[in-house]
């Protein structure tokens, strides 16, 4: 299974490793940790080169957090976040995955050499899916996302997950194909921690197999993830906190590769490569 992108066609005979880059001062997990505002981009660039030594076949790169209640971020902030790291990054020799929903910054970084448009929306906002289906190779990936990240936790879906958001991304798949983009180009999400509850989200990769039907390459993103802190409680009863949910986020990695995922967006790079290998070893 091959996934044709801008530059890259990407083998997905071995599950992929794609390395979360924020370029923001408040993403759940590391915010302000590579980039804040009057600090310079030298953090966040040493980043991108630092998740390539530790195995990242992909790097996912994001000016806006998508967190729950995160609040917006205007286009003129977003394209000074992010369009220096992706020139730099263009330069890195691995594929380049721009996560954003709108549509000036999609043309903007491909215009740069970006390879994938990884939007949480599903290409639902004015001009986004014509953004993606002019281009002539970039690769896509559709996420299943309930509401908006303002509202999304505080009213989440009902009833069975699976269906609906099977339902979903295979209709945005078509409507995408409708537009002219091969299907070889798209990449399916089913937005774990989008608008979904505890129970849900494990729901999701319980029964991940399902999603094979749809005949799309599944990304699997659980690194970090609230749900993760909420089944994984330290001895004392307490969540954990965003330092002690690596080994949980590794183990979600592995468990979605083993039903089916092709990649996994993760945070955790070095970590997770070695758990893959593992896993490879013993098939």
């Amino acid at each position: 299974m091959i996934w044709q992108t801008s530059r890259f066609q990407i083998d997905l005979s071995r599950p992929r490793v794609m390395g979360i880059v924020n370029v923001t001062p408040d993403s759940f997990s590391d915010g302000g940790k590579y980039f804040a505002p009057g600090r310079g981009f030298s953090a966040v660039l040493e980043h991108c080169e630092q998740l390539i030594r530790e195995g990242a076949d992909l790097l996912d790169i994001g000016g806006e957090s998508t967190r729950p209640g995160a609040p917006p971020v205007s286009l003129e902030e977003e394209l000074a976040r992010v369009l220096p790291v992706v020139r730099h990054a263009a330069t890195l020799g691995v594929p380049l995955s721009i996560d954003t929903y709108k549509p000036e910054v999609m043309q903007a970084v491909l215009d740069l050499g970006a390879d994938i448009i990884n939007d949480v929306w599903a290409l639902r906002q004015p001009g986004a899916a014509q953004a993606v289906a002019q281009h002539p190779s970039c690769g896509v990936c559709l996420m299943h996302m309930h509401r908006e990240p303002q509202t999304m936790q505080a009213a989440p879906m009902e009833g069975d997950v699976v269906p609906q958001v099977l339902s979903f991304l295979e209709r945005a798949a078509q409507d995408l194909q409708a537009l002219g983009v091969e299907k070889a180009r798209i990449v399916l999400d089913a937005g774990v921690g989008f608008g979904k509850t505890v129970a849900q989200n494990f729901a999701l990769l319980a029964r991940q197999r399902e999603f094979l039907s749809a005949g799309y390459p599944l990304l699997a993103a659980w690194s970090r993830k609230s749900s993760l802190a909420a089944v994984c409680g330290s001895p004392d009863g307490e969540p954990l906190d965003i330092a002690e949910r690596m080994v949980p986020s590794v183990a979600a990695a592995l468990l979605a590769v083993e039903r089916g995922a092709r990649i996994v967006r993760v945070h955790d790079v070095r970590e997770t490569v070695s758990a893959l290998q593992v896993w490879a070893a013993a098939r």
